[in-house]
């Protein structure tokens, strides 16, 4: 169990951090970005988590308790990310994502795609508060997603392939669980190009 009886510590004052190996990174470092970025899409699934509610999805599809999985998903993803791999690292001797939480994902992503209305045009990120709040969590999940690409081409860096895939794989289910949460999208905000273009221009 995590024990976190001090909340501050003041080893931080200076701008710097720990990392899960005891090893000190400045806070704008780019292992400690992508941390944060992580951190700031879960919080972002946390406020969707309220606008979702306990919304009537048919109980196969069921958004909440998905949301809840990811955001505990999310810390091991965190915790990934907090310790660099070792080149001797032995398999399941440290928490890292595993294959099977990115299959959790797919699964998910087909069983709510295989009820959504079919896409006539890109989507718009509005309709209903729960699908607004699921779209910005998706645009914040994509912002993690570059700062964990640009990680792992820093010579020297390492981040896990299903680490990559986890978060990859995020960003879709939440935008097809912002389209469910918008009447499986008969309540899709669409865009229409050039639709507000003056004619006369």
């Amino acid at each position: 169990m995590v024990k976190l009886n001090v909340i501050y510590t003041r080893t931080g004052d200076r701008g710097e951090t720990g990392l899960g190996d005891g090893s000190r990174r400045a806070k704008n470092d780019a292992r400690v970005a992508a941390m944060g970025d992580v951190d700031e899409t879960n919080c972002a699934i946390g406020l969707a988590l309220i606008a979702v509610g306990d919304r009537s999805e048919a109980a196969d599809v069921a958004i909440e308790p998905m949301l809840k999985r990811i955001q505990n998903d999310l810390f091991d993803l965190g915790a990934d990310l907090c310790l660099p791999r070792q080149a001797d690292e032995k398999p399941g001797a440290v928490l890292r994502v595993a294959p099977s939480q990115v299959q959790a994902i797919e699964h998910a992503i087909d069983a709510l795609n295989a009820r959504l209305h079919p896409l006539r045009s890109f989507v718009l990120p509005g309709g209903t508060a729960a699908a607004a709040a699921l779209h910005q969590a998706r645009a914040v999940c994509r912002r993690a997603e570059r700062a964990m690409v640009a990680l792992a081409a820093i010579e020297g860096e390492e981040v896990g392939d299903a680490a990559l895939a986890y978060v990859n794989r995020l960003s879709d289910y939440l935008f097809v669980a912002a389209r469910a949460a918008n009447d499986f999208g008969m309540a899709d905000v669409l865009w229409a190009p050039g639709a507000n273009q003056d004619e006369n221009e």
